[in-house]
């Protein structure tokens, strides 16, 4: 029997009620059947959770007590540790009776970088259990020789992509069927949209017949109904939000009608001007976009990383961990993962990519790629879709990289007349009807930015087919080298580390000195800076003062005049 109490205290805080029964209150009560681990409640502490989001409060127990779980939550929301709450509480708990060192978690997900970021919050949650509960991440496309010696000392936490378990599984590094406890599949709505439907039916035939498992996704589609019917057993279903996105009081929508040469001039002016203010991701279709933009950015001045699929992903978790630590304003990412046609055939365009880029000489697509879905880029301001997605999920898991947990955020969409069908689609998921949109259109005159077009069109002409490129195989060579230093000098040199930067100038195109200062003639653009502030600052409080607004108003008058 369990006694309640309705006192709130401190993050990290469990009261003995009988032996072994514990009520846990973390802002909000809880009530576990198990005993639990000061030090892991430590680790939340430190982490400074004042109180457990929606999905933590209902997850964590209804796991604690062995249920089998379909989780639908918005991204950003706290899943990673409503999963891995539990996940370490289990084998702490199992620790206590079994001292014989075992694999007994597998968190599978469908990108490496998120496989990446997965074993981070691990880490962070067992900083004071850590040689209790070890945590290893095998996602990276390595020779599996060389993840072995990490796999034959049994970890308990395995965390990895559908195919890199199984290739371990079928080369018997890793064994898991006398052993596993807890199966977690994170972002269950992109593993078969990600061409791992038969790895992950290879793989469930090395696990033992009872297991616990957690499904965790943004979306319910079939793929997820698909994996429910596949894993679970008589699951808890939680459906914890109506939208599938924060709303208009967290994260503001809006799309811009735009043709082409527009997206750049309206870019270069959001950017140059520091209209879109904070940590920014522009979302291009292709890698060819990304350096295209980045290159055309380089003429003004305006530095940025690329994040795309060619890039080793040693520096692609580096490039992410420092834009998280400020070391970057505005990644340039490219979202390639087309879910509908990968879901329909991903073998034939594996296959493509990889004779295409033999054919082309360059370096083959990582089909694991996939910085939009799931991977916690902290403190982001805004989210610019360059180039619209091509799916309603596509928009939702590229705009949920802002406004998380209880942040605010802005999502601005360029929609080119290509695009539009696209636009209807995306509107239509989210609310069921088009006329009552949550993107809204951007108040902004086309005509009060005319004065920068031909700077534009200038510094277009430098970024050439070949610029282009160059730049894509500068960039390769570049990450290589630091990837190859990632993995080796780094590793004894980690304050070095910090030297380390993704966001230099790759320079094919010619760069003209002039185009990075605005010239005092275009003074107008002060009635640019009123009208794009107009919209934003009409859904603040009246009775608030926003003095980070007035003084940037203030300070783009005086850069103009």
């Amino acid at each position: 029997m369990l006694a309640a109490f309705s006192f709130i205290f401190s993050p990290a805080l469990y009261l003995p009620v009988f032996s072994g029964f514990f009520v846990l209150f973390w802002g909000l009560v809880f009530c576990v059947c198990v005993c639990v681990c000061f030090k892991h409640l430590s680790a939340v502490a430190d982490l400074g959770w004042s109180k457990p989001t929606l999905i933590q409060e209902k997850v964590i127990p209804l796991a604690l007590d062995g249920k089998d779980l379909l989780a639908r939550a918005r991204t950003g929301s706290g899943k990673t540790a409503s999963y891995g709450i539990p996940v370490i509480q289990r084998i702490l708990a199992s620790k206590q009776t079994v001292r014989e060192q075992d694999v007994r978690a597998l968190i599978v997900v469908p990108t490496k970088e998120l496989g990446h970021q997965v074993q981070i919050m691990m880490r962070q949650l067992t900083a004071y259990c850590s040689r209790d509960v070890r945590v290893a991440d095998i996602s990276s496309k390595v020779d599996l020789s060389t993840q072995r010696p990490i796999l034959m000392e049994k970890p308990d936490v395995v965390v990895g992509t559908p195919s890199r378990v199984l290739a371990h599984l079928n080369a018997q590094n890793l064994v898991l069927r006398s052993s596993l406890e807890m199966l977690v599949v994170d972002e269950a709505d992109l593993i078969f949209s990600f061409g791992f439907e038969s790895d992950l039916k290879n793989l469930l035939c090395h696990l033992p017949n009872i297991y616990q498992s957690f499904l965790m996704s943004a979306t319910f589609n079939e793929d997820v109904q698909s994996l429910k019917e596949l894993l679970l057993h008589n699951p808890v279903i939680l459906k914890l939000q109506g939208s599938q996105l924060p709303d208009s009081s967290q994260l503001q929508q809006y799309s811009i009608k735009c043709e082409e040469e527009d997206k750049f001039l309206l870019v270069y002016t959001l950017l140059k001007l520091c209209l879109v203010k904070g940590k920014t991701l522009l979302f291009v279709g292709t890698v060819d976009r990304c350096y295209r933009l980045k290159l055309f950015l380089e003429q003004f001045g305006i530095p940025a990383c690329v994040l795309n699929s060619e890039l080793p992903v040693q520096s692609r978790c580096h490039i992410i961990a420092q834009f998280n630590q400020g070391f970057y304003d505005y990644i340039i990412a490219s979202d390639e993962q087309s879910l509908t046609d990968t879901a329909a055939a991903p073998q034939t365009t594996a296959g493509k990519e990889k004779k295409k880029a033999q054919k082309k000489g360059g370096k083959a697509k990582d089909k694991e790629y996939g910085v939009s879905r799931g991977v916690d880029f902290q403190n982001v301001a805004n989210v610019i879709n360059f180039d619209f997605p091509k799916t309603a999920e596509s928009y939702i898991h590229r705009v949920g990289r802002t406004a998380r947990a209880d942040n605010p955020g802005t999502a601005l969409s360029f929609v080119s007349h290509t695009e539009l069908g696209l636009l209807s689609e995306v509107e239509e998921a989210l609310t069921g009807d088009e006329t009552n949109s949550p993107l809204k259109p951007y108040e902004f005159k086309m005509e009060q930015i005319e004065g920068f077009r031909y700077r534009c069109r200038d510094a277009m002409r430098s970024v050439t087919k070949q610029a282009v490129k160059e730049a894509r195989l500068k960039e390769i060579k570049q990450e290589l080298l630091n990837s190859e230093k990632l993995k080796t000098y780094f590793e004894d040199n980690p304050r070095d580390l910090q030297l380390l930067r993704h966001d230099k100038d790759l320079h094919p195109a010619v760069v003209k000195p002039h185009l990075k200062n605005v010239p005092e003639y275009l003074s107008n653009c002060q009635y640019v800076v009123k009208s794009i502030y107009a919209e934003r600052i009409r859904y603040k409080s009246t009775s608030q003062s926003d003095d980070s607004d007035t003084e940037l108003l203030k300070r783009s008058k005086l850069f103009c005049q």
